[in-house]
């Protein structure tokens, strides 16, 4: 198995699919995804278009469907939620489906979605991804940050950084771990934040300009929910191109 870390979605190679692909937007797409998978939601659809998501959205019956639009940290009118992982409780999302399109996440699915295993990892659900790529050892594998309108996002990477942390230490051959696993530059560069960060992840989310984003709307909870690490079992996984299930 051969990990690449990709910083954004716009960095990914083209004309080239990986074995697995995992999404990542820790603030708060993917983050909200394994949440709200969690809590009982039926599937989580992802959108890059608010305007495709009203349509697709409204073929469902309302008690069956939740609206979740997010620009720039904010919920979009017109919809139910916004991308907090918070409002994704059991009494929300019970046996619903959650439509959702956000700045970042929902774009970066659609970039890798052709990928026969699609997966999306958040530092809530790190272990579970560990689990999955342990068990099945797919031999080409992309994590990809979703970023911040196409640049580079230090809770993506570190995110990025704690898979690789977790795969590293449970290899088989511990002295030849990094030159089994990690595939490219930016993988060693994740490790290396997270390694740094692991004892401080809010601290670190707080000094990322999404979290300053998020900061400055009152969504300190927010930040310290996203950072915290395997607090859920949950895998969620691609069923078909941008609708998301609980794996298993």
């Amino acid at each position: 198995m051969k990990v690449s870390v990709f910083h954004t979605p716009e960095l990914v190679p083209t004309g080239q699919i990986p074995d697995c692909a995992i999404v990542i937007d820790v603030l708060r797409a993917t983050t909200t995804i394994a949440t709200a998978l969690a809590a009982g939601a039926e599937a989580v659809q992802a959108f890059s278009s608010m305007d495709e998501l009203m349509q697709v959205s409204e073929q469902w019956l309302p008690d069956k469907r939740l609206r979740a639009g997010e620009r720039g940290g904010s919920k979009v009118d017109g919809c139910d939620l916004g991308n907090s992982p918070l409002d994704c409780t059991p009494e929300v999302v019970q046996g619903r489906r959650l439509f959702i399109s956000t700045t970042n996440g929902t774009r970066c699915l659609e970039r890798v979605q052709d990928a026969p295993v699609v997966l999306t990892a958040a530092l809530v659900n790190r272990s579970t991804i560990v689990q999955y790529l342990q068990t099945h050892q797919p031999e080409t594998v992309w994590v990809v940050g979703s970023g911040w309108e196409g640049s580079f996002s230090l809770e993506d990477t570190v995110c990025a950084g704690a898979i690789l942390h977790s795969l590293v230490r449970q290899h088989s051959d511990p002295a030849n771990a990094l030159d089994d696993l990690v595939a490219n530059d930016e993988g060693i560069a994740a490790l290396s934040l997270y390694s740094q960060w692991q004892d401080n992840l809010l601290d670190l989310l707080h000094r990322a300009s999404h979290g300053k984003r998020l900061l400055k709307l009152s969504c300190h909870a927010d930040l310290e929910y996203c950072a915290q690490t395997d607090v859920l079992e949950v895998l969620p996984f691609q069923k078909e191109p941008g609708v998301l299930i609980k794996h298993g």
